[in-house]
């Protein structure tokens, strides 16, 4: 069994070019379930999303989608879930998803996967929370992203702890078992060490 009861997966809702990435989220949605980790995501039943919880429920896991009042308007909300949560903002939709979550995954995806993620890796970087952050890497995907983040710690805007935060795989499994031996850095970046002891 996992230390994670749940793992928040953002992902888009297209399918995307490859087969190979509708592939990948059903290898993840798999590998949750067989580890007893919950699955958490945004609630919609279109795209990469619809996928990825649908072969969860499959598989006999639990999926909880968390979708503001507007998108399910436009009637692309899941309504198939174990649990579905209905709020008015995507503030309100990220804030809950993070709440409800041990940890991030970003499937292969578009503006909305991103900022998700970085949302994420600002607050574990500001030591908001101590939850795991990672880019499910399918068909290389991520690559020049990754590089771009390495660039960035060359150029002093990032520092190596928190570029170390960010963990990548290929495959499912692997990403999990970074996972599972995350450790936060020491502190937020604000954070300024006691000199008093």
């Amino acid at each position: 069994m996992s230390a994670f009861n749940r793992i928040c997966v953002f992902c888009g809702s297209s399918p995307g070019l490859r087969p190979e990435y509708v592939a990948g989220a059903r290898e993840l949605a798999r590998s949750l379930v067989s580890a007893g980790i919950e699955l958490v995501y945004g609630g919609a039943e279109v795209g990469v999303m619809g996928v990825l919880a649908d072969t969860a429920l499959e598989a006999g896991g639990s999926v909880t989608g968390v979708i503001p009042q507007n998108l399910v308007d436009r009637e692309i909300a899941h309504r198939s879930l174990t649990r579905l949560h209905v709020v008015e903002t995507m503030h309100e939709r990220k804030a809950l998803m993070a709440e409800l979550s041990d940890g991030f995954i970003a499937l292969p995806g578009g503006l909305g996967t991103l900022e998700e993620l970085f949302e994420a890796l600002t607050w574990g970087q500001l030591g908001i929370h101590v939850k795991p952050c990672g880019f499910l890497n399918t068909c290389g995907y991520y690559d020049e992203l990754l590089s771009f983040l390495d660039h960035a710690v060359s150029e002093q805007f990032i520092k190596p702890e928190h570029r170390a935060m960010i963990k990548a795989a290929e495959t499912p499994r692997e990403l999990l078992q970074q996972f599972e031996s995350y450790k936060a850095p020491h502190g937020g970046k604000w954070v300024t060490p006691n000199t008093d002891s």
